[in-house]
């Protein structure tokens, strides 16, 4: 599996770039949510997903995470493919479909190409639960741009926190005691849950 790509963005377009790796490129289809952000950058770095299909390899590339975690979510939905799952992060943010799929608004699900009344049905009903329990890295509160707050986070939901709950402890914790090492903040938030 490919996790991500960094080098050159060689050729950019709305639907595909093309990633120069050390003298490799790849072709990556992208959303148009992930082109706005890449369209004037020379470089960087692309979270992506390999689909491998009998006729061909297709390498999907993300900006975010969290835009990477709702393909997965919409591609496992029966009906949804990789095509349509990138059309619907064309047409909304990740963090915009994973609000309307945890509140049940199919109408708005309804107003993407290619999504029907079933099939919104469908996603409402197979994803409302896991993005409500695991909601995706854009919805929870904004973070500090802190290495150490970030770290303990992932210390935390390593050991099979929620996300959400451990954002909330490691803020709660560093209000009170903002200069503590990494280990210190994450025994201190792991007392307050």
């Amino acid at each position: 599996m490919i996790a991500y790509l960094k080098g050159d963005f060689v050729h950019k377009s709305p639907a595909v770039v093309h990633v120069d790796v050390n003298g490799v490129g790849y072709e990556v289809q992208i959303s148009l949510n992930t082109y706005s952000k890449i369209q004037n950058l020379e470089k960087g770095l692309l979270h992506t997903s390999l689909l491998i299909r009998e006729d061909a390899h297709i390498l999907y590339g993300f900006f975010d995470l969290a835009e990477k975690e709702m393909f997965q979510h919409l591609f496992s939905v029966s009906g949804i493919g990789a095509s349509t799952a990138r059309v619907m992060l064309s047409y909304m943010k990740p963090d915009e479909l994973a609000r309307a799929i945890v509140q049940g608004d199919t109408r708005t699900l309804e107003g993407i190409k290619g999504i029907g009344k079933k099939t919104a049905e469908r996603m409402v009903l197979e994803l409302r639960d896991k993005l409500a329990k695991n909601p995706l890295e854009s919805n929870i509160s904004p973070m500090i741009n802190n290495t150490l707050q970030q770290d303990a986070l992932n210390a935390l939901t390593a050991l099979g926190i929620n996300r959400q709950a451990a954002g909330q402890a490691l803020e709660k914790t560093l209000a009170a005691n903002p200069n503590l090492p990494v280990e210190e903040l994450i025994k201190k938030a792991l007392r307050t849950l």
